[in-house]
Order: structure tokens, then C-alpha cells, then sequence
């Protein structure tokens, strides 16, 4: 450790932790690095660490400090980015480090991201996106070939996904310009370090990447919120009934940080607190459809402790580190044991401090997979996504990139590619498909010049230099590259400029010229919409919250098995509210008990119509697509379904006629039958397809002065995709459309999983009438088009209602009387 350092830990009255200096360690030994560390113990400054000693005095030993770019940090947020450089900055200046840190983004100005590429920085801080972009200019070569390492920090947030398989390649393409580059990955929530290690090394290296484990830090507060009269609703997510106890809360601390899973609810929840301010506490909102000025204003208000409260979507769940705050509230259900520790790291973010955080259920369900949330943080069992093979889209966003920067050899970018795991499976043959796209766009589309992006020079077997048709190309792909495709977002803007975020196109269409609605906390009435702009003015009080299409978070496979266990853990009821407890205990003397070793499916009628609800516990995503498949298939054997209604934890499907035998709806040929046939028709694979067409770079969104209308964008891709089923189905954007489908649109795994299984536990239940477990499903029924939280009131009366006959327990006699 450089005295340096050393002196200035000690100056600050801290001790240097154990894994901090092991990361330095293994730096010096020329290895690379997995720290997973709770959250509070310096991991950042411990993957800073062998950059700062670089530049103290006792290494320089009287030399020049390193010219040039030295260290790049990459995070998955802009937020982070921006939070590390402000307190990386304090140690540099307090130590009197010769080193120059600056971060780059998407928000970051033109004319700063151009003076970076040739007056680098020592230290970059990026995003994968702007990592990418930075790799496809020609001076890349010459910007990298110094570099000493890299950090990136709250891996398991990226790894796993498409931004995860850009950064491999990204990591990949560095490591062939500055070969003796070192990796470093850092992070509270990794449930298999072994799998990131392979995810991190240059492939087949695993060994060379250490395994750095760090110091425990006090286990953290966790306590479930319970209304006043100590019960738990029957339905509904928004949790409104917490309000008057959350502002109470929020008057207690100095800071507190509540966490939304959806930015609808965040707007929905701020509105609500605000309606409850009494005493006008300063309480801000953040999401990710904010302007940057907003999330800004916000993040700078919360740094110097001005703000009593953050209602916060997963925009702030990673790394920023403001110690000021005293308790996390996590709206909802937690969908994730991983995802909730990260989010209770954000109270106190002190080592040796306990944070403190809250748990607010919406409903019963909720409650139990709180309380199963709560039992892994307490276990410090965390969850997380498995790895899964490379998207072929964004290796053609790649090779494009690469093409950008300068002429590449075929199989000298093969062999760069395969040495990351995302990509090590990759043959000849789809790397020639790949290449083939993205020179031609295809079999089908290779007679139009606009797809024609790059050229071989010789027509070697297996290799030859590829190179950009037109410069033009390279300008086109740096203004439409990157991973994220939300949808199609419109400006919000007061009528001086002023910008206050984006809403989706779907939306504002929706909107004419006096409609109100409320956005960032204000009241907006509608003057025009123009230009993919909503020019708006300051309003009287509004009802209506912009509603967004983003995907649901997963209920991970971890927790739902954790809630099957507990539904049929009878001697653990009893630490259970007594509601809730009464509600399981009248579902195990009436039906049965969901648990880990059966599937339960219950037959009711209700409401002249024959009612079977699926406990499937496999997430939102794989019921939905089951209630799909079921329907079909009840049509087929003509029982006339009338449709389905699905949450995490159970599907409920209707129909004219009974289901007598489940067991046939439930086969595991409905996939490879009933699944392709109805997601080839649906409008799953075209949004695949879309998003799969944007990220490869075969429909652009962006041309120089202007910007194509999300229906412009569909009505494109929509063309293309017609035209490949029909003319070249096995192409490779088709492809890649259909593992997205497959994987996160549909969660087949899972459902392959439930469904292979089905033969030997299910257990089917006839009722005479609705079951208690079956009320929180059944009562979003006509309802699950609208917005979590909008009709929360309307779903609790409803469901006191139907709860009264489930939960109805008749003696002999009180049954005969009835009949």
C-alpha cells in the first residue's frame, strides 16, 4: 500500500479493509478481479485502488505520471457514473493526485465527448453503450492501446443480458489493442461468483481472474409494514392503505429513500405523499423518463441532504452512495432476494452500520413473498438471472462498430469474439451468416444498396478484410447504436424550452389539447403536439398518471419457491398475521396447499361461468403465455374459454364449460405445437423482431435531423418481417427475434419447466365455490389492462366481497340449510 493512501485512510479515521487490499494485491500480481462485498464496504474505492497508487508519488518515483487514458469505469446507470466522480474526486484532490477524471454519456455535450478521444482523461467514466460508440471511431486504436484496466462495477446488474453481451465484446476488442489490460468486476448481489469469474476472464482463463470475498458488514433491519388494524389486503399492488403510516415515517428520519417497482407507481405514490404533506416536506421523484436536468436536480438535492424523501424506481437501485439516508421503503412486492438487498444498501451505505428498511405489501401474496424476501436478505441467500448464449443482433451491432474504426480480418475478429463466454460457442457458419447480414442485410434484402454496409476485399475461404462501403455508414451506425430499446418516447417541453422527460408515443397520442395529466410531480395541461414534442403549461389538479410499457419485474425462481415452501410450513403460520394466517388455514380445510412438490389447479364455478386457476408460482410473463396457450387449447376441444387473467403466482382461466381433466391443457407438447404456432402469429416475435431489427442496425430510428415516430419504426420493421417469414425464415434476425421471445418475453424455461412436470404433481380440486387463494387473481379479472395502483380502492371493495364466500366455513347443518 503506498503511504499515500495509507496516510489518507488514516487521516479520514478509517482503516483500509481486508479486500481492499487484496484488489490492490492482485492488481500488483497482474491478475484480474471478482470482489463481491456487501454494500458500505468501499468496493468502488477497492476497484480505484491500484489507479490511485499508480499516480502517488512513492510509485512514480520521481517519473512523469502515465500519460493518456488509463482506467475505464463502467457502470449500468449514468447516475452511478456521475455519483462515482464526485467521490472519487475527494481523494484525488485530498491526496494531490496528478489525475484527471471525467465521465461520458449519452448526456454528455458533443463538443467534451470529441476533446476526450484526442485529450483523454486518465480515468473514464462510461457506460457499455458509450464504451461501444467510443470503440467505433478510427482513433480508438491509438485512445486505447495505453489502457491498464478496467473496472466495472455492479456486474450482476448487465452480465446477463444484451448490455452484458456488448460489454463481453467490448472487453474482448480492448484486450486484443492493450493486451496487458486488467479486468475488475465489482458487486454486493452475485449469487454464483464462479459463473462471473468465467464471465469476466478472456475465455478459458478462469484462473487468471482471483476471487476477492469481502469483509461481512451488519446484517441488516428488515420489517414488513402492517396497516393500523394489523391486516393485510386482499388485492390490489399500489399499497395506498401505507400512506398516512409512510409519511409518518418519512417525519421520523432525516432521509428516506422509497423504492417503486414501475414509474408508474413512482408518479402514482409521490402524488399520494404529496396529497399527505401537511408540513410541505421537500420530497423529490426519479425515474429513468425524467430529463437529465430533473434526475440532476435531484441527485445534487439528496448528495447535500436537502431532500427528506426520494420516491425512486430502479433508476437508483445501484451504488450511489449517500449515507444521509436513514431507511429504504420498498413499495410492493421485492420480486427478488438480490434486488432487495441492493435496494436496503442504500440506508446508511455504512460497513459496520445496519440499514434499515421497510417492506410495504400490496396484498396477501405480497405478503409471503415479503416475508420470504425477508428470510433470504436475513439468510443472505441472494438470487439472480443465469447466463445464457450471445445475441446474434448485438454481435452484428459489433462487427459494425468494428468496421467503423478501420478494415478488420475476418478470422482475427472471429477469434477476438469467441474469447469472451457470451461467445465461445460461436461456428463458422453463424459467424459467416452474421457476417453476410450485416454486409448484405440477407438473402431477401440484398438487392437494395441501403443494406449493403460492408465489403470483403478478396474472396479468401474463411478470411479476407472487411471495410465500410461508404464513410456515411459509420456516421448512421454511431447515431443508432446501442442495446436499450424503450418504446417510443415524446418530449415533454413547457412552451419557453424548458424539458421536463419523455412519456411514450402510445400515450401522448392518446392526449388532445387541453387534457391534463400529471408528470414529475405537476400538473400538466396539453397545448399542442408537434415535432415528437408535447408542449405543455401548468395545470389545475389531475387525475391522469402517463402510464408506461415496460417489462414487469420477474418473480425470481429462488423467491417462489421460498412461498411454496412457507404455504405448506403449518407450524410457521403462526408468526403470520392473523388474517393472513386465517386465510391459509380456511384455503388448507376447503382445498388444498400450493407446495414445492405439486401443482395445484382448483375448478369453481362463479358467476355462471366454470373458473379453473393454475398455482404456478412461475412469474407474470410464463402465466401470461400459459393462459395463452390454454385458451387455445380449450377451443380446440371445444369447451368455449372466455378468457384469462395471470400474476406471479397464478393463472385463472374461464369458460362456458367446465374443465373436468386438467391434465390434457397441461401436456408439454403444447409447446412445441399450440406455443409456435400462436407466438409466430402474435405480436410477440414482430416486438422481438423490432427490437432485434433496431440493435443489428437494419432499421434506423435516427437520420441527421431527425427522428423516426415509434409507428414509423414498426410499420418498418412490420415490412421487413413479413417479408423475411415469407422469403428467408431461417435468417438470422429471425432468429435472434425468437430466442428474445422465448427467453424474456415469454419465459420459457420456466414454462418448460412447469409443464415437463406437470404429469407427476398435479393435483386437481373441484369446489363448489370461489377458493381464498384464489381471490387475489380473480379479482383483476376485467381489470388487467389498467396500470398497477390506478383502481387499488374499487379492487379492495370487490375483494371483500368475494372473500366473504371463500372465506365462509359452513358446519354439516349450515350446508343442508343452504342447499
Amino acid at each position: 500500500m503506498p503511504p499515500e493512501i495509507a496516510q489518507w485512510f488514516a487521516g479520514r479515521g478509517w482503516r483500509v479493509r481486508r479486500h481492499q487490499a487484496e484488489m490492490l494485491a492482485a492488481s500488483d500480481a497482474g491478475r484480474h478481479a471478482l470482489l463481491v462485498a456487501d454494500t458500505g464496504a468501499g468496493k468502488t474505492l477497492a476497484g480505484f485502488l491500484p489507479t490511485l497508487a499508480d499516480f502517488t508519488p512513492s510509485r512514480l518515483a520521481g517519473a512523469p505520471p502515465p500519460e493518456g487514458l488509463h482506467t475505464l469505469y463502467v457502470s449500468p446507470l449514468k447516475a452511478l457514473a456521475h455519483d462515482v466522480q464526485r467521490n472519487l474526486v475527494a481523494p484525488v484532490e485530498e491526496m494531490g493526485l496528478p489525475l484527471r477524471v471525467e465521465t461520458r454519456s449519452g448526456d454528455t455535450p458533443s463538443d467534451r465527448k470529441k476533446r476526450q478521444r484526442s485529450r483523454p482523461p486518465h480515468v473514464l467514466l462510461t457506460t457499455p453503450e458509450s464504451l461501444s460508440l467510443l470503440l467505433s471511431y478510427p482513433d480508438s486504436l491509438e485512445l486505447f492501446q495505453g489502457l491498464k484496466r478496467v473496472v466495472i462495477d455492479e456486474v450482476h446488474a448487465f452480465a446477463t443480458g444484451k448490455r452484458g453481451d456488448l460489454l463481453a465484446l467490448a472487453l474482448s476488442r480492448l484486450q486484443a489493442i492493450a493486451p496487458g489490460m486488467q479486468r475488475a468486476a465489482l458487486s454486493a448481489t452475485v449469487a454464483d461468483p464462479e459463473e462471473f469469474r468465467a464471465w469476466l476472464a478472456p475465455w478459458g482463463e478462469i484462473d487468471a481472474v482471483r476471487l476477492v470475498e469481502g469483509e461481512k458488514g451488519a446484517p441488516p433491519e428488515v420489517e414488513i409494514l402492517l396497516s393500523e388494524e394489523a391486516t393485510v389486503p386482499w388485492g390490489g399492488h399500489a399499497a395506498i392503505w401505507a400512506i398516512p403510516q409512510l409519511y409518518r415515517e418519512i417525519k421520523r428520519n432525516r432521509t428516506t429513500l422509497i423504492f417503486t417497482n414501475t414509474r408508474f407507481l413512482a408518479e402514482y405514490i409521490f402524488q399520494e405523499l404529496w396529497d399527505a404533506n401537511e408540513d410541505t416536506l421537500p420530497i423529490g421523484i426519479h425515474h429513468g423518463s425524467l430529463s437529465k436536468e430533473a434526475r440532476r436536480k435531484v441527485e445534487g438535492a439528496m448528495a447535500r441532504g436537502e431532500l427528506r424523501a426520494l420516491v425512486a424506481t430502479a433508476s437508483l437501485d445501484l451504488g450511489v452512495d449517500w449515507g444521509d439516508i436513514d431507511c429504504v421503503v420498498q413499495m410492493g412486492a421485492p420480486k427478488g432476494s438480490s434486488r432487495l438487498l441492493q435496494r436496503i444498501g442504500r440506508a446508511n451505505h455504512r460497513l459496520d452500520q445496519a440499514s434499515r428498511a421497510i417492506l410495504v405489501p400490496g396484498n396477501r401474496f405480497e405478503f409471503l413473498e415479503a416475508m420470504a424476501a425477508k428470510d433470504a436478505v436475513d439468510q443472505g441467500h441472494r438470487d439472480g438471472e443465469d447466463f445464457r448464449p450471445g445475441g446474434l443482433d448485438v454481435l452484428a451491432q459489433h462487427v459494425m462498430a468494428c468496421a467503423c474504426a478501420a478494415p478488420f480480418d475476418e478470422a482475427a475478429l472471429l477469434a477476438e469474439v469467441r474469447s469472451s463466454l457470451a461467445y465461445a460457442w460461436l461456428d463458422t457458419s453463424v459467424w459467416s451468416r452474421v457476417l453476410h447480414f450485416v454486409a448484405t442485410g440477407g438473402y431477401s434484402l440484398e438487392a437494395y444498396d441501403k443494406f449493403k454496409r460492408i465489403v470483403r476485399d478478396d474472396d479468401g475461404e474463411g478470411g479476407g478484410t472487411w471495410r465500410l462501403t461508404h464513410p456515411e455508414h459509420a456516421q448512421r451506425h454511431r447515431m443508432n447504436a446501442g442495446i436499450i430499446v424503450d418504446s417510443e418516447m415524446i418530449e415533454i417541453r413547457f412552451r419557453n424550452g424548458r424539458a421536463l422527460g419523455k412519456v411514450e408515443e402510445q400515450f401522448a397520442a392518446s392526449l388532445k389539447t387541453g387534457d391534463t395529466f400529471r408528470f414529475a410531480g405537476m400538473d400538466l395541461e396539453v397545448e399542442a403536439l408537434k415535432d415528437l414534442e408535447l408542449v405543455v403549461r401548468a395545470a389545475k389538479r389531475s387525475a391522469t398518471i402517463p402510464s408506461y410499457m415496460g417489462l414487469r419485474l420477474p418473480l425470481t425462481t429462488h423467491l417462489a419457491d421460498r412461498v411454496r415452501h412457507m404455504l405448506v410450513d403449518r407450524a410457521g403460520w403462526g408468526r403470520l398475521p392473523d388474517d393472513v394466517r386465517d386465510w391459509l388455514e380456511v384455503q388448507d380445510w376447503r382445498s388444498q396447499m400450493p407446495g414445492p412438490d405439486n401443482l395445484l389447479v382448483e375448478t369453481f364455478p362463479h358467476a355462471r361461468r366454470h373458473y379453473t386457476v393454475y398455482y404456478t408460482f412461475t412469474g407474470w410473463n410464463a402465466n401470461q403465455s400459459l393462459g395463452m396457450l390454454i385458451t387455445k387449447r380449450m377451443e380446440q376441444r371445444g369447451l368455449l374459454p372466455g378468457g384469462f387473467v395471470a400474476n406471479d403466482y397464478s393463472l385463472a382461466v374461464w369458460g362456458l364449460k367446465p374443465v373436468l381433466d386438467p391434465a390434457p391443457l397441461l401436456s408439454p407438447d403444447i409447446l412445441t405445437h399450440e406455443f409456435i404456432d400462436w407466438v409466430t402469429d402474435s405480436h410477440l416475435l414482430r416486438r422481438a423482431f423490432r427490437e432485434v431489427a433496431v440493435i443489428a442496425g437494419l432499421v434506423e430510428r435516427q437520420h441527421p435531423g431527425k427522428r423516426k415516430t415509434g409507428k414509423q419504426v414498426t410499420f418498418s420493421t412490420d415490412l421487413i418481417y413479413d417479408v423475411l417469414r415469407k422469403y428467408e425464415p431461417d435468417h438470422v434476425l429471425i432468429e435472434a427475434a425468437w430466442a428474445d421471445a422465448r427467453a424474456r418475453m415469454t419465459d420459457i424455461g420456466r414454462l418448460g419447466d412447469l409443464l415437463d412436470s406437470a404429469a407427476e404433481r398435479l393435483v386437481h380440486v373441484e369446489l363448489e365455490r370461489v377458493s381464498p387463494l384464489a381471490v387475489p387473481v380473480m379479482v383483476m379479472i376485467g381489470r388487467e389492462s389498467l396500470p398497477q395502483g390506478a383502481v387499488d380502492d374499487e379492487l379492495l371493495l370487490e375483494a371483500e366481497a368475494l372473500a366473504g364466500a371463500a372465506m365462509r366455513v359452513e358446519t354439516g347443518a349450515e350446508e343442508e340449510e343452504e342447499e
